[in-house]
């Protein structure tokens, strides 16, 4: 029997969907100051929880498909985070239930502004946490899925049969090899500080 060892710890990223309210500041308050959008007030709650962030994207039209227009309109825009901290891959049941609370906290009207999907970021893969059970899908806890959403090799990311369209672009190829390029910096900094 070969022995159990710890997992190594991934790269937290935030795959984010903003409705136009959610990018838009909050109205002065009475002395004229405006306040941060929902969408800075989501990324600082994050921060709080899952400490810096060391990559933010620019956004970027979200058009690929319509799925989320009946719940937070139309010209929905796209953006990943990533955290400087590494995570236990183990966390990622608990991190999706907690990035569903938030969108929960910040919906308004019982419709959500934004879209939180954390994903873990390792060498040779990208995993996304889900609530939808699908045939690719591995349960983990407490009703989250991961989804193995992309594998990289050969120098660049591949697509799987059931990788979401977007997730196969040139843009998102070019965003997730700069997380991927982050995280090795990140586990040869943790394995320094280790020796």
């Amino acid at each position: 029997m070969a022995p159990v060892h710890r997992f190594s710890r991934e790269k937290l990223l935030i795959a984010i969907i903003a409705a136009p309210a959610a990018l838009a500041c909050a109205p002065p308050d009475g002395e004229g100051e405006g306040g941060r959008s929902v969408l800075e007030d989501c990324l600082s709650e994050c921060g709080s929880r899952f400490g810096p962030q060391d990559f933010r994207s620019a956004a970027l039209p979200f058009d690929y498909t319509d799925y989320y227009a009946p719940e937070m309109g139309l010209d929905l825009m796209r953006l990943f985070v990533s955290f400087e901290t590494l995570v236990d891959p183990g966390e990622l049941s608990a991190i999706k239930r907690w990035t569903n609370e938030l969108e929960e906290r910040r919906s308004k009207g019982g419709r959500r502004l934004i879209n939180l999907d954390p994903g873990l970021m390792a060498l040779s893969r990208f995993v996304l946490a889900t609530t939808k059970n699908r045939g690719q899908r591995i349960p983990l806890s407490d009703g989250i899925y991961a989804e193995l959403t992309l594998l990289y090799g050969s120098g660049a990311w591949q697509p799987l049969p059931w990788t979401y369209p977007d997730y196969a672009t040139p843009e998102y190829s070019a965003i997730l090899s700069e997380i991927r390029r982050r995280s090795g910096e990140a586990l040869k900094r943790e394995e320094r500080s280790r020796t």
